[in-house]
């Protein structure tokens, strides 16, 4: 049985630095992993890439040769992706052993995890190979000023659970750059009382129904609650990389 990372989230979260401080923190502590990119408009990595999709098909050859634009080409991508998950991507799956461990960094573009269903077909395909996975979306840490925005971060990452149904970690990236701590520190396993409370301080009272039921829907989902991540510190890796061994593991 192989091992897998599916590491999502919006552009600019941070998912390739997340990869690279990952690669080099298994490096460290003599744990072998594959980066795979998973971006046909990346350009530049800091760890060795494994597998990637721009030996099957790039941004830029598609934005050239067929007139699309950023956007509608990166879904043009990664649908041919999907559609040569038989043959290209098994012939690159072959190169690894029953117990290797994959970490898939994806593209920015929210809707490819959200309602597009091309990564929950990707994922399914892992699975029939015997893949176990685990999603693990990353939100920045600095979007989670107050609570609007929070909320805002908690549909996008409940609509990507419920679309991958994945084993699912949510991580508050880029936390060494926060000089307050303590202004995240309450989001990190919410309230829904407390949410409700902030929600209709900072909004108008008309929407204070839609409040309520944003609140309950968090407090419902109960998954949804973050690890904060900061890369300086090797502890803070490491915790990161136990949790999610464990959800990969048991689900």
């Amino acid at each position: 049985m192989g091992y897998a990372q599916l590491v999502i989230g919006p552009a600019g979260s941070g998912k390739s630095t997340y990869c690279s401080s990952l690669y080099d923190h298994c490096q460290t502590v003599g744990r072998t992993i594959h980066i795979v990119n998973l971006d046909p408009a990346a350009e530049h990595f800091d760890y060795p890439v494994d597998m990637d999709i721009r030996e099957l098909i790039s941004l830029d050859d598609v934005m050239e040769e067929i007139g699309l634009g950023p956007n509608g080409g990166l879904i043009y991508c990664m649908e041919h992706l999907e559609d040569s998950l038989d043959d290209w991507f098994d012939e690159q799956l072959e190169n690894y052993l029953d117990d290797d461990y994959l970490v898939f960094d994806c593209p920015g573009q929210i809707e490819l995890f959200t309602h597009v269903p091309v990564l929950r077909n990707f994922v399914e395909h892992l699975k029939r190979k015997n893949f176990n996975v685990c999603a693990v979306y990353l939100l920045d840490s600095q979007f989670v000023s107050d609570v609007t925005k929070y909320i805002s971060g908690c549909m996008a990452s409940l609509s990507a659970m419920i679309q991958l149904e994945l084993p699912h970690i949510n991580i508050l990236s880029k936390m060494d750059l926060v000089s307050n701590k303590k202004d995240v520190e309450e989001y990190l396993d919410p309230n829904a009382q407390v949410l409700l409370s902030q929600l209709n301080r900072q909004m108008a009272p008309r929407f204070g129904k839609l409040n309520k039921c944003l609140a309950e829907l968090v407090d419902d989902y109960s998954m949804v609650n973050f690890i904060p991540l900061d890369l300086r510190k090797e502890s803070s890796i490491q915790y990161v990389l136990s949790s999610i061994d464990t959800c990969i593991q048991y689900g």
